[in-house]
């Protein structure tokens, strides 16, 4: 993989001078060093032809750890009659018929508002590292797609799109944690679950347990230090370093 920088943000009154870390895939077998290093895949420019990687704070269940929630455990109790079943399929055999891109689009136009279009929705749904979907269905209706990169130890589950028509039944949340648990179950190591910024993000760091995140120089499991950063997004006036010296060895 190729790792490089980019100048960013500048706030001269804080000293602040950021630089965005990216990097390029150069083949699949160094997907799961990719996630290890913090990155996760940037779909926002559609004109890419290479697969490029952003890095930021996100979230990973490391299975080893990962065990069901009671949040998990009451969540599968209730959709228990549904009767849903879940089918795991390799992507590179699986038919993107329009019914299935107009169920994402249709999922994606009311949830994500106009962040996702058509063109970008198809730059997704063609990404060479995709490597399995989940779909999720009952009594021959579809419920839900899980879409998911996947290389040696490491699952990302990348996009989710599933029917709004069940709200009572926290749908998102058992697709999220049946392809956890999946996971665990046929030996992954970590699953990956995207950004993990601002209390909207609270709800993955409240569900799961075994949870980790990247701060920029590792993984740091301190939960606890995760929700203060989450609720605390909106009002950074500056890097953390500057914040937080301690917390990363210096003293005052």
């Amino acid at each position: 993989m190729k790792i490089f920088k980019s100048e960013s943000l500048v706030d001269y009154s804080t000293y602040t001078f950021n630089y965005a870390n990216y990097c390029i895939k150069e083949s699949q077998n160094e997907l799961p060093t990719i996630y290890e290093a913090g990155f996760l895949p940037y779909s926002n420019d559609i004109t890419l032809q290479e697969e490029v990687f952003y890095m930021a704070r996100s979230l990973r269940v490391e299975l080893e750890r990962f065990n069901a929630s009671s949040e998990n455990r009451r969540v599968a109790r209730k959709i228990a009659e549904l009767d849903i079943t879940l089918e795991v399929l390799d992507y590179n055999i699986f038919e993107k018929t329009s019914e299935f891109e107009d169920f994402c689009f249709d999922y994606a136009s009311q949830r994500f508002s106009n962040a996702i279009t058509r063109d970008r929705l198809s730059y997704i749904l063609n990404a060479k590292s995709i490597q399995k979907i989940f779909h999720f269905y009952s009594k021959a209706k579809t419920l839900g797609y899980v879409i998911a990169i996947t290389e040696g130890n490491t699952l990302h589950y990348w996009f989710a799109f599933f029917s709004l028509e069940y709200p009572k039944y926290a749908l998102g949340k058992w697709m999220m944690y049946s392809v956890i648990n999946w996971a665990k179950e046929n030996a992954y190591d970590y699953v990956y679950l995207g950004t993990c910024y601002g209390e909207k993000s609270l709800y993955k760091v409240r569900d799961f347990k075994g949870l980790a995140f990247w701060n920029g120089n590792g993984w740091n499991q301190d939960v606890k230090l995760l929700k203060q950063k989450c609720k605390t997004d909106n009002i950074k006036k500056a890097d953390d370093f500057k914040n937080h010296p301690l917390d990363y060895n210096v003293k005052k």
